[in-house]
């Protein structure tokens, strides 16, 4: 049976299954949400992919805007699963799951509507802030909100070892591309004589034939690259809100193959066999024989690292039992599929703290990523929901942040030069950033990018537009968060019992 038709009929079987238990209206609304929510980012963000060859007139607008809508829709059908599964990994795997079903719907729309109205704040007032930031801190809000409400610290609701890595990548993404951005311009200057490329495009001009190829490529390249990460995030956040309100259709992937099972089977087995013989990093207190045995002579660090292989070893081990005598998916009964998932998830989650801490993990890097396959995926259903959503976004409402990337942000017209350094920079870190799973801010990538070229220019910035989209960046996250909580807290006293 090819994965189409596997895709559809466990979709089939997920609509039988809400409706059976009422809620087959509520999951609809949730899809249209993540939706509306990826329809919002495609026109929010498309500035970033069009401004320069708008303002450099390389190509006219309608025309950018659609090509762009194209690209985009295009990327996140290559662009793969990891960005969406980093989404999907920043609240505790059994959150939403274990939640009854108003209570799922109510953390859906708290986060989604903290960022969709974020987004439209920000487009309104015409400044490139981040949907990236956006999502991020509507999930996290909704994670700390419910951990409040239930009586548990804060710090409960959250994956914050995932979320730290999300953080610390949206953070970089922004001094890389300005930075890159500014040398990059200054190597252009020094290896390119041409006066043109590095002097404000005269009124109704277009620029060269060899310029105008390149601004074009630079562009497209920014928008498969945006698609291919922002993209992903819709995707993550439609997995989220599908294993959260069906749990058994969607917590594995239906199409793993029989051979696929028995890989990850033998995939198991390998990690507990390395874990088994794998000795504790460094003395251990009491005689300083290395053991990975937890025991009375082991502390402080050396103990942590023993606890946790002995975790990990055990997951490894249940993980191999869970897949003995199963040939596919389907003859898991439905809370047998969620536990899976569940173990599959904590072993990865306990080998990455292993690795953190020192423990050289290379011999079963191979067996981690066949593991991974049964839990990262995506149907292609919703690819092709959120591809078409983000794409006919950006075909919309572009044009207040494109005015002020153009116009607002450097104190002289953006250059031929500056147009393409800021683009090719913007789609290489957001190219890489998919390939290695980090979600980053096309936002911040092209508007860094641009700011760096105009300070290498030496034509500078204009302060107020700086200062008002800096004020936007450092406020969208905690504020996003706090929205996103409140929704979530003021929801649930009203609608959930």
């Amino acid at each position: 049976m090819d994965p189409l038709t596997i895709d559809l009929q466990v979709l089939k079987s997920g609509i039988e299954s809400s409706l059976q238990s009422g809620s087959f209206g509520l999951l609809l609304l949730a899809i249209a949400a993540a939706c509306f929510f990826e329809f919002i980012n495609g026109f929010h963000d498309t500035a970033n992919a069009v401004a320069t060859v708008i303002y450099t007139k390389s190509l006219r607008p309608w025309p950018a805007v659609v090509w762009s809508g194209i690209c985009n829709f295009l990327g996140v059908f290559i662009g793969g699963v990891s960005v969406a599964m980093g989404i999907v990994k920043l609240l505790p795997l059994n959150l939403m799951a274990n939640s009854n079903s108003s209570v799922s719907l109510i953390m859906v729309f708290s986060m989604l509507a903290s960022s969709c109205i974020w987004n439209f704040g920000t487009w309104y007032f015409g400044l490139p802030a981040s949907s990236s930031h956006a999502l991020i801190g509507g999930i996290i809000g909704v994670g700390v909100g419910n951990a409040l409400w239930e009586g548990l610290p804060a710090s409960s609701g959250v994956n914050w070892a995932k979320a730290g890595d999300v953080g610390l990548s949206l953070l970089v993404s922004p001094v890389l591309g300005f930075v890159l951005s500014a040398l990059g311009y200054l190597t252009l200057k020094k290896l390119l004589k041409s006066p043109k490329l590095f002097r404000t495009p005269p009124s109704g001009e277009t620029p060269p034939l060899g310029v105008r190829l390149a601004l074009i490529t630079t562009s497209t390249g920014v928008s498969f690259a945006h698609g291919s990460n922002d993209g992903q995030k819709g995707v993550g956040l439609m997995m989220l809100i599908l294993i959260a309100l069906l749990p058994a259709q969607f917590a594995l992937n239906p199409n793993a193959t029989p051979d696929r099972i028995v890989k990850a089977l033998h995939a198991a087995s390998t990690i507990k066999g390395e874990l088994v013989k794998m000795p504790i990093p460094g003395p251990l207190k009491g005689n300083g024989t290395p053991q990975w045995i937890p025991s009375a002579h082991a502390g402080g660090e050396a103990l942590n690292k023993a606890l946790d292989l002995t975790k990990a070893t055990n997951l490894a081990t249940e993980i191999e039992h869970d897949l003995e005598h199963v040939h596919s998916i389907q003859e898991l009964q439905n809370h047998e599929r969620f536990s899976l998932r569940s173990r599959i998830l904590a072993l990865d989650s306990e080998l990455g703290k292993l690795e953190k801490s020192g423990v050289n993990l290379s011999k079963v890097k191979e067996s981690r990523k066949l593991l991974a396959s049964l839990v990262e995926y995506a149907p292609f259903w919703v690819i092709v929901m959120i591809a078409f959503s983000l794409g006919v976004g950006t075909m919309i409402g572009w044009k207040r942040i494109v005015v002020t990337l153009g116009e607002k942000i450097g104190k002289t017209h953006l250059t031929y030069a500056q147009g393409a350094v800021s683009e090719m920079v913007a789609m290489s870190m957001i190219g890489i950033s998919a390939i290695i799973g980090l979600p980053v801010s096309t936002t911040h990538c092209l508007s860094s990018g641009i700011a760096g070229s105009m300070i290498a220019a030496g034509s500078g910035v204009r302060s107020g537009t700086v200062r008002n989209i800096l004020l936007a960046w450092v406020l969208t996250l905690p504020l996003t968060v706090l929205m996103s909580a409140g929704l979530f807290m003021a929801f649930r006293a009203i609608f959930a019992h």
